[in-house]
């Protein structure tokens, strides 16, 4: 008897449970169809365009040695437009909150820097058709660059930083944005910007570069998801060094050797870490590989062509070349990955996203422990 007592006991216990899961299965069914899920697309997307507009800077570096068509370039820029376009509206759509939320994020704040960067770029190859437009619209991003690289260098003075939030994406408002903007500034001849935005980009790469390297030897290691930005410590040389050339014009002097000497340090560096790159799987994370080694590749060409090694051409070629290969399995991995439906949306394990709190359920409740929800 007590037996069959505790069947039936069970057996309502069990009914009651099945009718809360159901209860709450519909009930979150018509939250998710009155609700639909909308398209999450993080700030470090951007990283395609800008990628892409860093492999048209390599091409243009080989054309004075291999005495290639500028259609190639231009090809790959008009690429870049297009996708820098696509993403923007996409990251636009998400409303300003979104942005806001990112800009005070501390881990994808950076990014939000890299459309005004690749616009930059871009507007600086359409200075080759219509000279006066590409001008005006480069000066206008440099002075958005500026703007939002000194909005986030007051913000991460004041912000109570963690340092496991700081990674070497924090080169790119400042460091990347001030030596593109010799590069792109020299092309339309506004060279006391130009030597300004020099400026800009060295001191604040050895402002920034201690921090970051600070980060990066003395606390844990980045997780998996930020370890490809481990690649934009090769930047700010290379960089550097296409933004040096650019100002002086010709010839090898101190700060070229100097700025290159260090640029094969941080080449070796990444070298070392092919290892812990191999383990990783691919992600939209992967394109942060993309514009640091074209730049580099970039800077290469500049000193063969200006040095004339024997084997020149060959050097050359073969390094535009492997960027081109390295860069086009990164955007077929891509297009596969989107046909999928795997791309743009936030997955898993990707940055996290914007940290809000969590409030308790009821003030009856006993409060929980505080967790942070990403977007």
């Amino acid at each position: 008897m007590a037996g069959d007592q505790s069947a039936l006991r069970g057996s309502a216990t069990s009914d009651i449970q099945e009718r809360n899961q159901l209860g709450r299965g519909l009930r979150g069914l018509g939250k998710r169809a009155a609700r639909p899920t909308r398209l999450r697309v993080p700030p470090n997307r951007f990283g395609v365009p800008l990628g892409l507009a860093g492999l048209a800077t390599a091409w243009h570096a080989a054309g004075p040695k291999l005495g290639t068509s500028p259609a190639v370039p231009d090809a790959i820029d008009i690429l870049a437009a297009v996708v820098l376009l696509i993403v923007g509206w996409l990251y636009a759509a998400q409303g300003p909150r979104r942005v806001l939320a990112d800009l005070r994020d501390p881990v994808q704040a950076p990014f939000v820097a890299v459309p005004a960067i690749t616009v930059m770029m871009l507007a600086a190859a359409l200075a080759s058709v219509a000279f006066a437009a590409g001008r005006a619209l480069l000066v206008i991003f440099l002075a958005v660059t500026v703007g939002v690289g000194s909005w986030l260098g007051g913000r991460w003075i004041t912000g109570d930083i963690e340092p496991a939030s700081v990674h070497p994406g924090y080169y790119l408002p400042t460091v990347a944005g001030g030596l593109v903007g010799v590069i792109t500034l020299s092309q339309v001849h506004l060279r006391a910007l130009a030597e300004a935005s020099f400026g800009l980009g060295i001191v604040s790469w050895v402002l920034l570069g201690s921090v970051v390297l600070n980060r990066l030897i003395t606390a844990k290691a980045l997780p998996t998801a930020l370890q490809p930005v481990a690649a934009i410590e090769l930047a700010p040389p290379a960089l550097a060094g296409v933004a040096w050339f650019a100002l002086a014009s010709r010839g090898i002097n101190l700060i070229a050797y100097a700025l290159g000497g260090y640029l094969v340090l941080m080449a070796l560096v990444q070298v070392r870490l092919i290892p812990v790159y191999r383990k990783l799987r691919f992600s939209p994370g992967s394109w942060a590989f993309t514009f640091s080694y074209a730049i580099a590749i970039t800077c290469a060409l500049e000193w063969i062509t200006r040095t004339n090694p024997p084997g020149a051409t060959a050097y050359a070629i073969a390094a535009i070349t492997a960027i081109t290969v390295f860069i086009g399995a990164i955007a077929a991995r891509t297009v596969m990955a989107l046909a999928r439906g795997q791309f743009l949306a936030q997955p898993a394990d990707g940055l996290p996203g914007p940290r809000t709190p969590v409030p308790a359920e009821s003030p009856d409740a006993p409060a929980p422990a505080r967790r942070w929800a990403g977007s």
